[in-house]
């Protein structure tokens, strides 16, 4: 049960389909919308008069400030903000790029609205959203270069299960150890690779390269 509204924004070109997100999220009790936005240029001055959103719906192809540029400005200026793209694209360049970008997140339009809540709610508690389509994309085969050889083959395993929507109860289950041992290679990897989130594992592997898309 949520005592406290997650406040979201909702940044795309479309009116009608902005809109038409914000007045179905507006009827759950869980959420609350700060502001709509028709561009990046738009949101930046929207959020100099509104409340800054927990997590921010973010499109990707958009005039004068499109979905990646303004992930990435969101991501250096509020990196607090957890954005999900909310897009029609589905190519593996199009998912991998908004990652990149600092999206934690990838939902299409077509989803229902009750998958597009249960993004956000998990996005908002976990950080991280990584729903089936996604982990297809991310999880190609798990390559070991020389760079990554500060990391042991466990920790290279663990991090392999965190760009998949695995809990970490789950991922203990899968690597048949203790959830405690997990907390450890959880904890180490923060330590050698200075993160701090699942999200940042996620994107490190990733920007490194880790896995082969």
């Amino acid at each position: 049960m949520y005592t406290d509204k997650i406040l979201i924004g909702i940044v795309d070109d479309h009116t009608l389909f902005r809109n038409g997100v914000a007045g179905l999220m507006a009827e759950f009790d869980e959420l609350k919308i700060s502001f709509e936005a028709g561009n990046g240029q738009q949101m930046q001055q929207m959020l100099a008069k509104h409340p800054v959103p927990q997590v921010m719906l973010m499109d990707i192809n958009m005039p004068v400030m499109d979905g990646y540029e303004t992930t990435a400005w969101l991501k250096a200026n509020y990196p607090h903000v957890k954005v999900l793209a909310l897009s029609m694209f589905e190519e593996d360049d199009t998912v991998i790029r908004m990652l990149k970008a600092g999206a934690c997140g990838y939902v299409l339009k077509e989803s229902k609205p009750k998958e597009l809540l249960e993004a956000i709610k998990t996005i908002h508690t976990k950080g991280v959203f990584v729903n089936e389509m996604v982990s297809g994309k991310l999880i190609r085969g798990l390559t070991q270069p020389d760079s990554h050889s500060v990391l042991s083959k466990k920790e290279l395993e663990f991090l392999k299960y965190c760009c998949s929507e695995l809990t970490y109860k789950e991922i203990a289950d899968k690597m048949f150890v203790s959830p405690r041992t997990i907390d450890n290679y959880r904890e180490s990897l923060f330590q050698k690779l200075e993160l701090k989130s699942r999200t940042g594992l996620v994107l490190y592997a990733i920007k490194h390269k880790v896995f082969t898309f």
